[in-house]
C-alpha cells in the first residue's frame, strides 16, 4: 500500500472479515482502501449508492486496489430505518438499469426461488432437520414457491442490515458493503428490512414511501425470502459455533413462520 500511496500515508487496517480494507491518512486527505473490489463499485460510485471512487490501481502482482472518498458519518439506528430517505435510496438502487448491465457483464443470471430452494436444501443439515420451526419453514418455501412468481429483477444488496447504512456528517445517505448483490425480486431486500425494522402497522406507510402498495401477493413474496434468508443465517450460525445468534433466529423464524398466514 505504502508504494501505491507514496511517503507520509498513514495506513490502518478497517477491520471486517477478509482484511483487505483500510483506512489512509495524509495530512487532510483520507481514503478507504479496498484490495480487489468488484468493478461494480465503479458503478455503484457514478450512481451516488457509495461514497465517491477515487481512482483504481493495478499492483504489479495482479492485485487492484481501489480508493473511496472517505466521509466521517455514522450508520443508521434501527429506528431510523423507517425515514423515507431509506425507502427512497433502496427504490433508487432496485430502479437503476446500469446496476443490472453491471452484474450481467460481470457475469451474474437472475437468482430465481428454484435455484434459491435448491441452494438451501443442500446446505441445510440434519440437525437442523429435526426441529419442527425448520421443517415447517422448508415446507412452507416449497409449498408457495409457485406463487411467489415476479417477472421483476432488480439489483438486491441482499444484507441490509442497519449498520450497511451510512449517514455523512452532510447529511447524505449510502448503502455500503456491496459483497453479496445479487439479481432477484425486490421483495428479497424489502421484506427483511420491513420484517426487522417497521412495525407492522407501518408497512403500508413504508412502502408507499419506497413506490408500491402492500399487496397479499407482495406480503407472500417477503415472507418467503424472510424466511429463506433466516434458514441461511440460522445454518451460518451453527457453522460458527455462534448458538446464541443461532438460537435467536430460530425464534425470529417461528414468529415469522407463524405471522400473516
Amino acid at each position: 500500500m505504502e508504494h501505491i500511496l507514496g511517503q507520509g500515508w498513514e495506513i490502518h487496517p478497517a477491520g471486517g472479515a477478509t482484511g483487505e480494507a483500510f483506512f489512509a491518512k495524509y495530512q487532510e486527505q483520507k481514503l478507504f482502501l479496498k484490495r480487489n473490489s468488484s468493478p461494480f463499485l465503479a458503478v455503484l460510485s457514478a450512481e451516488g449508492i457509495v461514497p465517491k471512487l477515487v481512482w483504481t490501481k493495478r499492483m504489479e502482482n495482479g492485485d487492484v486496489i481501489t480508493a473511496q472518498q472517505w466521509l466521517n458519518g455514522r450508520e443508521l439506528k434501527p429506528e431510523e430505518m423507517g425515514q423515507e430517505r431509506v425507502a427512497k435510496l433502496l427504490k433508487k438502487i432496485h430502479d437503476s438499469a446500469p446496476l443490472v448491465s453491471m452484474l450481467e457483464r460481470l457475469g451474474k443470471a437472475s437468482f430465481k426461488p428454484e435455484k434459491m430452494l435448491a441452494e438451501l436444501e443442500k446446505s441445510i443439515d440434519n440437525d437442523l432437520l429435526q426441529m419442527p420451526s425448520v421443517r415447517s419453514a422448508i415446507t412452507f418455501l416449497k409449498a408457495e414457491i409457485k406463487n411467489i412468481q415476479n417477472g421483476e429483477f432488480v439489483v438486491c444488496h441482499s444484507d441490509i442490515n442497519h449498520n450497511n447504512w451510512m449517514l455523512s456528517e452532510d447529511n447524505e445517505l449510502y448503502l455500503i458493503d456491496w459483497d453479496g448483490p445479487v439479481i432477484a425480486d425486490p421483495a428479497l431486500d424489502i421484506g427483511m428490512l420491513l420484517y426487522l425494522y417497521i412495525p407492522r402497522e407501518n408497512w403500508p406507510t413504508w412502502l408507499n414511501q419506497y413506490g408500491v402498495i402492500l399487496t397479499d401477493h407482495l406480503l407472500l413474496r417477503m415472507k418467503w425470502y424472510v424466511v429463506r434468508q433466516t434458514l441461511i443465517d440460522i445454518q451460518w450460525h451453527k457453522d460458527k459455533q455462534r448458538y446464541q445468534e443461532m438460537n435467536h433466529w430460530t425464534r425470529f423464524l417461528q414468529e415469522v413462520n407463524e405471522s400473516y398466514e
